[in-house]
């Protein structure tokens, strides 16, 4: 029972130092980073001008955004705005705009470079108010926080090419709805016509079919690009558990993420080429990616540049097309911008045979388990209708199916109480000699057919259940603003209550520590009550520690999301009526009363003492 008890104290020890080093150092050092990153941007951005692509040679690999064109024109050089300008200033400004108008975005496609610049997501807000604004994706270049995504054509002695500096003709349509597609022209002095036609469906995929026919007297030859180009960073700095940066994925290499940190210090990364996959930049909860058209083989790069405006590219180069005179040829690319709904992720990798799109969502080392799970709580939140509700029946179902292990485990548990007297005997017997002492305990626990170290595997099994389920809530959007009941509005977020300011009723602002709401608290009694259903050990560190323990992780996983503390509150209690009653029926005594009395009792005399 002693160590079996220690080893129970490791791995709580363990878990307590890994997520109090995340969350109490790493975390504040990662924030403290992203504001002087912050405000070095802002410093630089009111010092320069935005640069955008000037007219240079042709080049056959797509340039960083705002330092050369991928296929600017010999003498098309746009001039630069007189400083970073607001959002609302850069759409203003620059040229005509094709309005976008869908069930799930809001925006407008720059005729100026046919850039995708300019996309508000409908259906999400930036707080749980739905009076707030909706979530900003992408912006025009000369804005303070540009981020926006374009199609091209690069090549030699095929005349002037479309690229960023290329102002496209709008014909018919005005407004690119699911139900209205647009259609843009160009045309160069080489007699090349480009007609592009770009549609999106009532999510968040648009598709842009080029027809490029050739009037000229030769044969061109000209490759396709695309590229999403960014000017900043998330606002809120990234954790462990979650990726954000440049991703794509390559054909048989599969995924390649490279994270903003990695790719600031490496410049470039280029992966293998491949003739399927896609590649772009996300974030937590949204991504803007790019789809070559399928079959034809493509060259991936991520970029990193810091003179100037310091920005971030993914971009891709696809093989060749060589278009006869008097003939004509399709090129088919898409874009993903918008939120990463796992159904919709799921049904594009599905529907339009995008190689391992799913990797677009950050499923984690335990996908095998986060995938399931999340699944698992959306299906009951269909019949139930809150994401609360459906987490605390999903606990009750791996609490069933964890039965048996968990039924075997606190059986053993029982029966090493009740041979407590003899192994108490034991340690009078031998007093001075450990290594009888042990020798004797492991022949009592074979005759008695006792595992000592079976009181770990519930501890165990919760451990990968945890950080699954932790990694459901911080990444998948369904969670993101999903309510529970009374004050938690948001399942992803901190319990917003605190004790220190009794739970609002002080009208004060609070340390982040000191955030201390009802549910963990709940959640800290529960594991107080856990644990008083075993025996007190009889070591004065080991009282200290169990005594204290759940107190340590009430302040700590008072940052962590509600749902996540919800679920571990719920799970305590579960697990204080399964092992009271597997223990009770294998004749074992419940010594919850006991030891909360001991341990009041002992607190009473020992301030008598002082």
């Amino acid at each position: 029972m002693q160590n079996n008890r220690n080893f129970l104290i490791a791995i709580a020890l363990s878990i307590a130092v890994l997520i109090g080093w995340q969350y109490f150092v790493v975390a504040p050092r990662m924030e403290a980073q992203r504001q002087l990153e912050a405000t070095t941007a802002a410093e630089k951005g009111s010092l320069q001008t935005p640069q955008t692509p000037a007219g240079t040679p042709q080049q056959s690999v797509p340039a960083p955004a705002g330092r050369e064109s991928v296929v600017p024109a010999p003498d098309s050089a746009r001039t630069p705005a007189p400083g970073v300008a607001t959002r609302d200033e850069a759409i203003g400004t620059g040229g005509g705009r094709i309005a976008i108008d869908t069930p799930s975005l809001t925006g407008s496609i720059n005729l100026t470079g046919a850039r995708l610049d300019d996309l508000r997501l409908k259906n999400y807000h930036e707080t749980v108010d739905d009076s707030s604004p909706t979530i900003v994706l992408l912006s025009p270049e000369a804005a303070q926080e540009a981020y926006f995504a374009e199609f091209g054509y690069s090549g030699s002695d095929a005349g002037t090419l479309p690229g960023p500096s290329t102002v496209w003709q709008a014909t018919g349509n005005q407004t690119l709805t699911p139900q209205a597609p647009v259609t843009l022209t160009a045309t160069n002095g080489a007699g090349v016509t480009f007609t592009r036609t770009i549609s999106v469906d009532a999510d968040y995929m648009f598709t842009v079919e080029d027809r490029i026919e050739n009037t000229g007297s030769a044969p061109v030859t000209l490759s396709p690009y695309g590229r999403v180009v960014r000017f900043s960073k998330p606002a809120v700095a990234s954790t462990y558990v979650l990726f954000e940066g440049l991703l794509g994925v390559f054909g048989d290499a599969g995924l390649t993420e490279v994270k903003y940190a990695a790719i600031e210090d490496d410049k470039r990364v280029q992966p293998e080429k491949a003739n399927g996959g896609w590649l772009g930049i996300t974030d937590k909860y949204w991504a803007t990616a790019l789809i070559p058209q399928s079959g034809r083989t493509f060259q991936g790069n991520f970029r990193y540049a810091a003179e100037g405006r310091p920005f971030y590219q993914s971009d891709y180069l696809s093989d060749p097309v060589t278009v006869a005179p008097g003939a004509s040829e399709t090129v088919t690319a898409r874009t993903f911008a918008g939120a990463k709904v796992v159904d919709r992720i799921d049904a594009y990798e599905k529907g339009l045979n995008i190689h391992q799109f799913g990797q677009l969502i950050d499923w984690g080392w335990f996908y095998f388990i986060t995938r399931p799970m999340f699944h698992a709580i959306d299906w009951i939140y269909r019949f139930a209708g809150n994401f609360g509700i459906a987490i605390l029946v999903v606990t009750i179902v791996l609490k069933i199916l964890f039965f048996p292990l968990a039924s075997k485990s606190y059986r053993s548990m029982a029966k090493m109480k009740v041979l407590q007297p003899k192994l108490a005997e034991l340690r009078d017997r031998f007093p001075d000699d450990k290594m009888k002492q042990q020798q004797e305990m492991m022949r009592i626990y074979k005759e008695e057919k006792i595992n000592p170290a079976a009181g770990c595997w519930p501890v165990l099994i919760q451990i990968p259940v945890f950080f699954a389920l932790y990694k459901v809530l911080y990444v998948t959007i369904e969670m993101r603003h999903a309510p529970f009941f009374g004050w938690i509005q948001d399942l992803a977020a901190p319990d917003p209550t605190s004790i220190f300011n009794l739970f609002g009723l002080i009208p004060i602002t609070l340390p982040h520590l000191l955030m201390v709401g009802v549910w963990p608290i709940l959640m800290g009694i529960t594991m107080f009550l856990q644990m008083r259903l075993n025996p007190t050990p009889p070591d004065p560190a080991q009282q200290a520690i169990f005594t204290w323990m759940p107190v340590i992780f009430t302040f700590m996983l008072a940052s962590f999301p509600a749902g996540l503390v919800i679920y571990w509150t719920w799970n305590n209690t579960l697990s204080i009526i399964q092992q009271s009653v597997i223990m009770k029926r294998a004749g074992a005594k419940i010594e919850l009363w006991d030891n909360l009395r001991d341990t009041f009792r002992r607190k009473k005399k020992s301030e008598a003492g002082s």
